[in-house]
C-alpha cells in the first residue's frame, strides 16, 4: 500500500465516523479526552472498568524521588523483569511478564503514543531511551491490553508521556547536584495566546561515574534533551480540534564499557573497570518530529500523527583480543591456559605482546523510523448496549544501517596505545521495514460488564542487503502477515470490587536478515484477576500464563562476547511457559487532619520451564533439558513503600527486593556461567521534599541507603556491580 493510498484510507475513515457522530446523540460513558489529557489511562479513585493489565505512574509519584533510570520508576509496576548493566539505566534492558529484557527489544516502547525504539521493526534493540527526567507519566500495558500498541504484543507496551503545553504562562525550574559529580538542569516554559501556544523544554544531566578506572579516567556520562511544542487551536462550537509540532532532539556522551571484572577482582573492588576499557565511549545523537492533528465531538475523535526519527550512534569499546579466545572465556576462567597473560594485559599490569594485541570495535550505526498513524474512537449504542470502538491504522517504514569497525592497540604501561594500521571494516549492512498495522476493538457495556474485543494486524515487508559481501546474491527479501485476536472481560460486583479475565495472542516478528527457517515468536496470554478501590485503598491481583508456542531470541554484542561473529543471529526454542501473580496494594492512613501516612506494595512471583529438550549455541541457552528455567527472571521481587506527608513536607522510603536470576539456561562447555546466579539484591531509597510556598520546594534524596552491592549481571563481559549510595540534593521552582 502506497503512502497517497493510505492518506486516502485515513481522511475517508474521518469524514466517514465524524458524519456518523453526527446522527448519534446518545450519552455514553465518560472517557478521557484527548484535550484535557494525553495520559492514555485515566487515574482518580473510582474502580477502573477497563478489561486487561494497566498501570499508570502519573507526574506526583515521578517527582517523589526524582528518578532518572527507569529500571527504578518501574519497580512500582507488577510483572516487570529488569536485568540491570550500567547502574544509571542509560541503556535499559526491560521485559514484562517473563519476556527477555535484553535492549527492551520485545516491549511496544513509545513516546506519546508513537513508537520511539531505533528501529522497532528493523533491529529492535533499544540503545536509545528517552530521558524520563522530563516525562510527567508512564505507563505500562500487558496481556489484552496492548492489541493497540504493536507489533510486539508478547511482552506489553511501555508509553511515555511529555508535558503539555500549557493554557496559561507557566514555567519551571529544576537544579540538583549529588555524589560521583551528579547535576541536573531542567527548565521549561510555555504559554497561550489566543489559539496558539508553545512550550520550550531543556534538560541536561551527568555524572563523573561511580567505577574507577584503572589509571583513572572518566566513567560518567552528560545527556542532553531539547524539546519544543508548538500547538494551534482550531475548536468550534461543534468540535474540538488542534494541530500540534513536536520537535525533539537528544544526545550522550557515556564513558562506559561493556567489560565487566572476574569474580575475584568483584569481590575486592567491586566498582573497578579494567584498562583495556579506557577507550571505551558510547557517542549518540537523536532527533525527532512529530506532527499531531486531532478532531473530536461528544461521540468521536480521530487523532492522526505523522512522525520521524533520527538516531546515530558511535559505540567505540573493546571486543577482545586479535585472533584469541572471547573475553568472556577469558574473565570467566582467568587461570586457565593463556587467560592469566591476556588478563594482566587487560588490567594494565603486562605490555602487549604480539599475541595480545587489543581489538577495540566501533559498532557505529545509523537509524530512522517514520510514518503516518491515525486512531480513531467512537462511542455509539447498538442492540441497546452503549460501546467504544477504537480502530487504528499506520504505515511505518525503519532501517538500520551498519557500519562496524575495528582498531587494533597495544597496552603500553597501562595505556591504550594505537599500532597506527588502518582501521578494519568489519561489517556493512542495512535491514529495512514496511509495515502497515491495524487494530479494531470494540468495548461493550453490559450493566456492570464490559466485554473487550479486538484483533491487530501486522503486515510486514522486509528486506536485508549485505553491504560488505562481494557475494551477489547476498540479500533477503520477505512477507509476512499475522492477525493477533484478543479478548477480555471485567465483571463489576460492587462498586468497589470487580473480576478481570483476558486472553490474547502475543507476537514479535523476526528482523529482515533472518532466514525465513526462523520462526516468529508467538504465544498465548492469559490473565485473570480482581481489582479493588475504596476510599483511599487500592488493590489489584492477577494471575498470568505466558504459553509460547516459540520462544525466540537474539545475539547481541550486550549478551554475550560470543555474538560477535553472528551479531543479531536469532535462535528458537520452541514451547515455553512463563507464569506467575502480580500483586498491587495501596493505602493512606491519616494520622490527623494534616498527616497521612501512604503505602503501598508490589509484589511479582514468576515461573518458567522450557517444555522442549534440545542444543543450542546461543550463549544464555546452552543444552537445555525439558523444565530448565528463563534465565535472568527473579521468581520473586517486592517494592514497598512507606511516607509520611504535612501540607508542606513529605518523606519516603522506598524498599527494593530481586531474587536471585539464573544466567545461563542449560548446560555445557560451549556457554559461560553454567549454574551461575545473580545473588538476591535489596535496595532501599529515601527522599524528603520541604515546599518553600511561593519560592518553590528543596528536595534531598538518597539512592541505595544501604550502599548495598551485588553482581546484578555477568553480561556482557563479566561481573557488573548495582549501582553505589548515591546522595542528592536539589531546589524546585514553578509558577
Amino acid at each position: 500500500m502506497n503512502k497517497t493510498l493510505l492518506a486516502t484510507v485515513i481522511s475517508s475513515l474521518l469524514v466517514s465516523h465524524l458524519a456518523l457522530a453526527d446522527e448519534s446523540k446518545t450519552t455514553k460513558k465518560e472517557t478521557t479526552k484527548y484535550l484535557e489529557r494525553i495520559q492514555i489511562i485515566g487515574h482518580d479513585d473510582t474502580l477502573r472498568n477497563d478489561a486487561g493489565s494497566a498501570t499508570l505512574i502519573d507526574q506526583a509519584e515521578l517527582e517523589k524521588f526524582e528518578y532518572d533510570d527507569i529500571s527504578r520508576i518501574l519497580a512500582n509496576v507488577p510483572g516487570v523483569n529488569i536485568r540491570q548493566e550500567d547502574g544509571y539505566g542509560l541503556r535499559p534492558n526491560i521485559g514484562f511478564r517473563g519476556a527477555t529484557p535484553e535492549r527492551s527489544k520485545k516491549i511496544a516502547l513509545m513516546e506519546d503514543g508513537i513508537l520511539i525504539a531505533p528501529a522497532p521493526y528493523s533491529a529492535a534493540a533499544a540503545y536509545y531511551f528517552p530521558m524520563v527526567s522530563r516525562m510527567t507519566g508512564v505507563e505500562v500495558f500487558k496481556g489484552p491490553a496492548t492489541i493497540k500498541y504493536g507489533p510486539n504484543t508478547v511482552a506489553g507496551a511501555l508509553n511515555l508521556t511529555t508535558r503539555q503545553v500549557p493554557t496559561i504562562s507557566e514555567g519551571g525550574l529544576d537544579l540538583g547536584f549529588g555524589s560521583d559529580g551528579y547535576r541536573k538542569t531542567h527548565l521549561h516554559y510555555g504559554n497561550t495566546h489566543g489559539n496558539f501556544g508553545y512550550l520550550v523544554e531543556g534538560i541536561q544531566v551527568s555524572a563523573d561515574g561511580f567505577k574507577e578506572l584503572d589509571g583513572g579516567g572518566d566513567t560518567g556520562f552528560k545527556k542532553n534533551s531539547l524539546m519544543a511544542k508548538f500547538k494551534y487551536n482550531l475548536s468550534d462550537q461543534d468540535y474540538g480540534q488542534f494541530i500540534e509540532l513536536k520537535l525533539g532532539y537528544d544526545d550522550e556522551i557515556s564513558h562506559e564499557s561493556y567489560l565487566g571484572l572476574t569474580e575475584e577482582d568483584f569481590v575486592n573492588t567491586p566498582y573497578r573497570r579494567y584498562a583495556a576499557s579506557q577507550q571505551d565511549l558510547m557517542d549518540w545523537d537523536h532527533q525527532s518530529i512529530l506532527l499531531t492533528h486531532h478532531i473530536e465531538n461528544n461521540n468521536v475523535s480521530v487523532t492522526t500523527r505523522a512522525y520521524r526519527n533520527n538516531f546515530a550512534r558511535s559505540w567505540f569499546k573493546v571486543n577482545g583480543f586479535e585472533g584469541a579466545t572471547s573475553l568472556e572465556d577469558i574473565i570467566a576462567k582467568p587461570n586457565e591456559g593463556l587467560h592469566p597473560d591476556y588478563y594482566k594485559v587487560l588490567s594494565g599490569q603486562t605490555d602487549s605482546e604480539s599475541f595480545s594485541r587489543i581489538i577495540v570495535g566501533d559498532n557505529a550505526r545509523e537509524y530512522y523510523s517514520q510514518g503516518l498513524q491515525s486512531d480513531l474512537t467512537w462511542q455509539y449504542t447498538l442492540g441497546g448496549y452503549e460501546h467504544s470502538l477504537d480502530v487504528g491504522l499506520r504505515y511505518h517504514r525503519d532501517q538500520i544501517e551498519r557500519a562496524h569497525t575495528t582498531d587494533t592497540f597495544m597496552m603500553r604501561s597501562g595505556t591504550l596505545t594505537t599500532t597506527g594500521e588502518p582501521t578494519k571494516a568489519t561489517t556493512s549492512n542495512t535491514e529495512t521495514t514496511d509495515a502497515i498495522s491495524v487494530y479494531i476493538q470494540d468495548n461493550v457495556y453490559i450493566g456492570d460488564l464490559t466485554l473487550t474485543l479486538g484483533v491487530r494486524g501486522e503486515f510486514i515487508d522486509a528486506e536485508y542487503q549485505n553491504l560488505f559481501s562481494h557475494k551477489t546474491n547476498d540479500w533477503l527479501n520477505k512477507t509476512s502477515k499475522v492477525w493477533l485476536p484478543g479478548f477480555s472481560a471485567f465483571y463489576q460486583s460492587t462498586d468497589n470490587l470487580g473480576f478481570l479475565f483476558g486472553i490474547n495472542k502475543g507476537y514479535v516478528p523476526t528482523s529482515p536478515q533472518q532466514n525465513p527457517a526462523i520462526k516468529a515468536e508467538e504465544s498465548v496470554n492469559y490473565e485473570l484477576g480482581f481489582r479493588y478501590s475504596d476510599n483511599g485503598t487500592k488493590a489489584e491481583v492477577i494471575a498470568f500464563l505466558n504459553d509460547f508456542s516459540n520462544l525466540k531470541e537474539s545475539c547481541t554484542f550486550s549478551a554475550s562476547a560470543k555474538c560477535s561473529a553472528t551479531v543479531d543471529k536469532e535462535y528458537n526454542a520452541g514451547n515455553v511457559d512463563v507464569y506467575g501473580l502480580e500483586t498491587s496494594f495501596s493505602h493512606t492512613f491519616s494520622v490527623n487532619d494534616t498527616v497521612d501516612i501512604p503505602v503501598s506494595l508490589v509484589y511479582t512471583h514468576t515461573q518458567s520451564e522450557f517444555k522442549e529438550t534440545f542444543d543450542s549455541d546461543f550463549p544464555l541457552w546452552g543444552n537445555i533439558t525439558t523444565g530448565d528455567e528463563v534465565p535472568y527472571l527473579a521468581e520473586n521481587q517486592l517494592t514497598f513503600t512507606l511516607g509520611l506527608s504535612a501540607n508542606r513536607w513529605q518523606v519516603s522510603l522506598l524498599t527494593s527486593y530481586v531474587g536471585e536470576m539464573k544466567e545461563v539456561a542449560g548446560t555445557g562447555n560451549h556457554v559461560n556461567f553454567v549454574g551461575v546466579k545473580t545473588k538476591p539484591l535489596t535496595t532501599v531509597d529515601f527522599s524528603a521534599i520541604y515546599d518553600l510556598g511561593d519560592d518553590g520546594s528543596f528536595y534531598i534524596k538518597v539512592d541505595n541507603v544501604l550502599d548495598s552491592v551485588e553482581i546484578v549481571s555477568h553480561r556482557p563481559y563479566g561481573a557488573r556491580p548495582s549501582k553505589t549510595r548515591q546522595l542528592f540534593a536539589g531546589y524546585k521552582y514553578s509558577f
